[in-house]
């Protein structure tokens, strides 16, 4: 950061190409210290003067950070534009903002439950990190697909992912990822019932929403709403409202369990004023029942009827497909079996590779690839490849 602004202060004003160089690394150098409004006007300039000498690597690398400030800022469809924008820009070429990009997304499209397209972009992110050997963007791929996994009720693949990726971080001393991977595998630990182990990996990672959740797993809703309470303070102060957004959600669930009805509501309506101009959604489903019965407590007093009735509609379809499945028995046989090749290519789907990545590995045509996808999905009676994976599953085909 120091010597950015030293560069930018000694440069002359006409040297578009350095001057550029220099404000977007200090846009870097913020955002990695915290100092979100600094790095956005750093990025902003970056992005001006590379647009006017036409460097378009600079401007690719700028408008990924700047994407990222919008998600963490909760102005999702802004972040969505900008990530479009990189991959424009890019074209056809593997680079690591392309990944970043994808990624980026992948978890727009995630809270906004898209989970097709969420998947569509976290898989592409992930082969081009292999491609380009970004053991970085690998990993926060991998934490992303386990999380997609967890949501699908694939808790062993989604923790079988995470400990591939945990390993990555300790093998090539990453230890700037692990937080992430921390607090994706505490949720899946959770899941498993393992709430000693969850515990024990959130202290000793220093996860404060991960240690909430671990309190209110084992029913200590006042130890949650302790380290909310302080959380959301700092938070508050730093000015993190992607992070604040998340505490609000998670305290209102707490202090419903807790009994403190009329705060959690208040709170609640707090929370959907902030998320509603980003359409956010998942941060919601995801709590569960819990949030079923706030939101239901929510509606009563009138507050954001539309939004809450979308969200409670949502939970409700997801109970009627979650009660659909389970009254399919797994071991109904398909009318058509599946042939050697197909169950290759599901295997293939199931490990989350693209179209592309199948036809590399099984040396055929893309073409080819395709229509063994359309078979499966006939034989299997299905439209989609999460579905694919969640009737192969209770067909005992993976």
């Amino acid at each position: 950061m120091a010597q950015s602004r030293r560069a930018l202060e000694y440069l002359h004003p006409d040297n578009l190409s350095v001057r550029t160089a220099a404000a977007w690394m200090l846009g870097v150098a913020c955002q990695l210290q915290g100092d979100r409004a600094a790095a956005r006007q750093a990025y902003t300039e970056a992005i001006c003067n590379s647009q006017a000498i036409g460097d378009n690597n600079i401007t690719i690398m700028a408008t990924i950070g700047l994407g990222n400030l919008e998600e963490t800022a909760n102005r999702l469809y802004m972040a969505d534009q900008s990530y479009r924008r990189v991959l424009q820009l890019a074209g056809d070429l593997p680079l690591p903002a392309t990944c970043e990009a994808h990624l980026g997304l992948a978890r727009l499209c995630y809270e906004w439950n898209d989970m097709d397209a969420a998947l569509e972009h976290g898989q592409q992110s992930v082969q081009l990190a292999r491609q380009i050997e970004n053991t970085e963007g690998v990993i926060a791929s991998e934490v992303f697909l386990a999380r997609l996994k967890l949501v699908h009720g694939d808790v062993a693949g989604a923790a079988a992912t995470l400990a591939k990726a945990s390993q990555s971080v300790r093998q090539h001393s990453l230890v700037n990822r692990m937080p992430e991977v921390a607090a994706a595998q505490v949720l899946t630990l959770l899941h498993q019932g393992k709430q000693t182990a969850a515990a024990h990996l959130a202290q000793t990672h220093e996860l404060p929403i991960s240690k909430a959740r671990v309190h209110l797993a084992q029913g200590d809703t006042s130890s949650a709403l302790m380290v909310l309470e302080l959380l959301r303070q700092q938070l508050g102060a730093k000015g993190w409202e992607d992070e604040r957004l998340k505490v609000m959600v998670l305290q209102a669930v707490a202090l419903h369990s807790h009994g403190v009805k009329d705060k959690a509501v208040k709170l609640m309506g707090d929370a959907l004023t902030l998320a509603e101009p980003g359409g956010f959604i998942r941060i919601f489903v995801d709590e569960g029942m819990p949030m079923v019965r706030l939101l239901s407590d929510a509606a009563v007093h009138g507050i954001k009827p539309d939004y809450i009735g979308k969200l409670l509609a949502l939970f409700e379809a997801e109970e009627q497909q979650s009660e659909d499945v389970s009254d399919l028995p797994p071991a109904i046989p398909l009318i058509e079996p599946l042939s050697g090749r197909e169950l290759e290519v599901l295997q293939l789907i199931a490990q989350g590779f693209s179209n592309r990545e199948i036809s590399e590995r099984l040396f055929l045509a893309l073409s080819s690839v395709k229509g063994h996808n359309q078979n499966i999905f006939g034989k299997l009676q299905v439209q989609r490849r999460t579905e694919a994976i969640a009737r192969a599953r209770e067909l005992g085909l993976l």
